[in-house]
């Protein structure tokens, strides 16, 4: 428990201050359901301070007319910009300035604090002496040093009272102070333990004997007995918790962990006792008539951030920073749930028993104040717009882009046409939310993220493990998003391909361009009110769409049932079924499968999710096929710039003919740039079910082959020789002709029209491509009755990188 370095206390206000004016505003509010500050750290929690400059938007999007307020971390001083992105994708010349401070806002730095744990105010007394005591807890540790607090009630090195620990070199270790200096002699060290391996964790304290003594799965196996005159052992005023414990006031040296049946008692466990206790798997509760219980947290809460104290002592906690639920306890082998068990309740499995995950790296919600607000003008434009924050670092100047989305005003008419940002898909590849500041946001960011700030806050996304390998489930929405920048790309230099937000731009500017009127909206939008598609003529689902909730899929399907029409300019859609909590302010993930993008360290058994209890990870197993609500299904993804076009299969098709003819006697082949990279293939793909390849092994048990609905028509598709795709269970195999992307139309059986393009690089093709620009003119035409007011087409040219 000796500590590693000295920390600095930096006291953090965490009470957001919320002026309410009137009934209206208080109406704003619970509408755009902001997020309660229910997880943050208090201010003695150890923290990081990040390196220049790092901010974030209170909410993603905000209807003209309404306030958007962004918080701010600082070194340096900065000036304050607001654009709505502008007609040049890659000009910022072209950006509609909004807003310029006419001055520069001071350096604030406000820190970080990473960290979950469960926080117990109310601690056993101070000052009464403990004739005995008994610590109990199941761990599964996810790191093995240093020094790890599990069950304390300790802060080194001044007020050291009991605790149960892992030391540096992943021991367990049982210490019973006296609550104030640190002794050394204190420490009763057990065996090291394994790693992702659940332990039973005793600690006794007898004064009669003068012994302590640590058991480890049963067994005893050490102790020592106090020689002479010494301190009476004492609990001492530092505060309980449940996987950490503090070093000179600042609370840290947290667990990275499961935990599981923490429990205290005032008595001395007997040994046939802690070997019953073992041999249940933590599935069998103690005696709550014991009065010597002082503490039991059953840990079965499975969500949100309160823990009960079943002993009736009133010692309910408060898990700081989240942590994760719905992990099972050690009675529970998740990797034996079937993956296709659909029958499968964890809330009915009497074996699965409860455990928390902890992660010194977890974190929700920075919990910084606002720095700055932008009240959106009434008649502002719907579109994606940029908090711009510019300041000078190491001698260069620095645009830090924050992305947020103007929604129409609440009381504006519709327009024609809705267009959707894939904004769940930009969070779920954030995986350097603290990226380090550069002079130039034009830069490749790939999956895994950017280069961390220097101070090394931390790094984890849909697509990244915490830092010592507890798979990612969630992720916090008030947290910088900087993969979301208007100049992030997903290529090289010389390419110019994107699959995030600045992907999707180009769509956003041909439409415009072309004369259309539409809306915009985000993901969550859509999850928060499915009933906003209501009057629209069609919706248009754009770039990689990748995640998506059960209320985004069964509002889509109700809107088009009544009549609706969907333009899928899409690829990867509706892949991963994701959860939304807004009062945590978190989305939830839960993924399987490495081949696919899951966690390397996931299994089965923990993909159901805290938010609803209900299964996640592929949306097609879990009860929300995209081929039937769409039509397709991702086919796989390939690497590289081998981005590809589309051949033609059904050129007398309608599309192609009304109210524009689109001529391929010239070619077949279509949907990009003559030459060079900037082709609608993309890097991941959607296909019917019967262009998927033949399963490449048996049916996995309780899985089987759909039928695929009547009435699609395949217009166009992207086929490649030797290629890797998926069969429809999610596997890779090799084909010798291999279909990638279908582009379809369906008037579906249950009501609602179609056009899905199969394809994530199609906005970036449509300036690139007269024919791929045609053809969508036609299909907004064919779906919604609109023509364009100020049509052009491009020439099929060399494309512009």
């Amino acid at each position: 428990m000796k500590s590693d370095r000295k920390l600095p206390v930096i006291r953090l206000d965490l009470v957001r201050l919320v002026v309410f004016h009137g009934l209206v505003m208080l109406m704003i509010a619970l509408a755009l359901h902001v997020a309660k500050p229910v997880c943050r750290a208090d201010p003695a929690h150890s923290s990081i301070e990040l390196q220049g400059l790092h901010a974030y938007p209170d909410r993603e999007s905000v209807p003209a007319g309404d306030v958007i307020r962004f918080h701010v971390s600082s070194q340096v001083p900065y000036r304050f910009q607001v654009t709505r992105l502008g007609l040049r994708v890659d000009e910022r010349s072209s950006d509609e300035s909004i807003l310029l401070a006419d001055k520069e806002s001071p350096a604030h730095v406000q820190p970080i604090h990473p960290g979950s744990y469960v926080r117990v105010k109310n601690g056993l007394p101070a000052d009464a002496e403990l004739k005995a005591l008994t610590l109990e807890c199941w761990v599964r540790p996810w790191k093995l040093k240093p020094w790890q607090g599990i069950l304390t009630q300790h802060d080194y090195p001044d007020r050291c009272g009991y605790g149960l620990f892992l030391d540096a070199e992943g021991r367990a270790v049982f210490s019973i102070g006296s609550g104030g200096v640190f002794d050394q002699d204190s420490l009763v060290i057990g065996p090291k333990l394994n790693r992702l391996q659940w332990h039973h964790l005793v600690g006794v304290w007898n004064s009669t004997t003068k012994t302590a003594a640590i058991w480890v799965d049963g067994k005893h196996a050490a102790e020592w007995q106090a020689k002479g005159k010494f301190l009476p052992r004492r609990a001492g005023p530092a505060e309980l918790r449940i996987g950490a414990y503090s070093d000179q006031d600042m609370i840290g040296r947290f667990f990275d962990g499961d935990i599981a049946m923490p429990a205290i008692y005032t008595r001395a466990l007997m040994r046939d006792e802690i070997i019953e206790r073992f041999s249940m798997r933590g599935l069998k509760e103690p005696d709550l008539k014991d009065p010597a219980l002082v503490a039991f947290w059953p840990l079965d809460e499975e969500q949100g951030v309160k823990v009960r104290d079943a002993s009736r002592n009133r010692r309910e906690g408060e898990i700081i920073n989240l942590g994760t639920w719905m992990i099972g306890g050690p009675s529970f082998d998740g990797g034996s749930i079937g993956r296709y068990d659909t029958n499968y309740d964890p809330g009915a499995d009497s074996d699965r028993g409860h455990g928390l995950r902890l992660a010194s790296d977890d974190l929700y919600d920075c919990g910084w104040k606002a720095a700055e607000t932008f009240h959106v003008p009434k008649n502002a434009k719907t579109g994606i717009y940029a908090a711009w924050f510019n300041f000078e670092l190491e001698g260069k100047p620095h645009r830090y882009p924050v992305t947020f989305v103007v929604n129409k005003a609440r009381d504006a008419p519709r327009a024609p046409l809705l267009l959707m940002c894939s904004s769940t898909t930009w969070r779920a590849y954030s995986g350097t939310p603290f990226a380090r500041n550069v002079p130039d946001e034009n830069r490749n960011w790939p999956t895994g993220g950017q280069v961390n700030d220097a101070a090394n806050p931390p790094v984890y996304c849909f697509y990244r493990d915490h830092a010592h390998g507890q798979p990612t489930y969630k992720l916090g929405l008030h947290i910088p998003w900087p993969v979301a920048g208007p100049d992030v790309r997903y290529s090289q230099s010389g390419v110019g391909y994107s699959h995030l937000m600045r992907g999707e731009r180009f769509t956003h500017v041909w439409l415009e361009k072309q004369g259309y009127d539409f809306d915009v909206i985000t993901n969550l939008d859509l999850h928060r009110d499915p009933a906003l598609l209501n009057g629209y003529k069609a919706l248009i689902i754009n770039g990689h769409d990748e995640y998506w909730s059960a209320r985004m899929y069964d509002g889509l399907d109700q809107y088009l049932k009544k009549g609706g029409a969907a333009a899928v300019l899409s690829g990867n859609t509706m892949f991963w079924r994701i959860t939304v909590d807004d009062e945590l302010g978190t989305i939830e993930c839960r993924k399987y499968g490495p081949t696919i993008g899951g966690r390397a360290l996931a299994n089965v058994g923990e993909i159901y999710h805290s938010f609803d209890g209900k299964r996640g990870s592929l949306m097609r197993n879990c009860g929300f096929p995209p081929w039937k609500n769409i039509g397709l299904e991702c086919s796989g993804w390939w690497g590289g710039n081998n981005n590809g076009m589309y051949t033609v299969t059904a050129p007398r098709h309608f599309l192609f003919r009304e109210p524009e003819r689109i001529d391929f006697s010239d070619r077949v082949v279509f949907g990009g740039a003559k030459n060079g990279y900037r082709r609608a293939g993309g890097h991941e793909g959607d296909i019917r079910l019967s262009s998927f390849a033949p399963p490449t092994g048996p049916i996995p048990a309780g899985a089987f082959l759909p039928n695929e609905p009547p009435g699609i028509e395949t217009i166009a598709n992207l086929k490649r020789d030797n290629v890797r795709v998926l069969d429809y269970f999610a596997r890779f195999g090799q084909q010798e002709t291999g279909s990638l992307v279908d582009m379809i139309y369906w008037e579906r059986p249950q009501g609602g029209k179609v056009f899905n393009a199969g394809a994530i690089g199609f906005g970036w093709a449509l300036d690139a491509d007269p024919k791929l620009t045609k053809l969508l003119r036609n299909v907004l035409y064919q779906l919604a009755g609109v023509k364009a007011r100020t049509p052009y087409d491009p020439e099929w040219l060399e494309p512009v990188k």
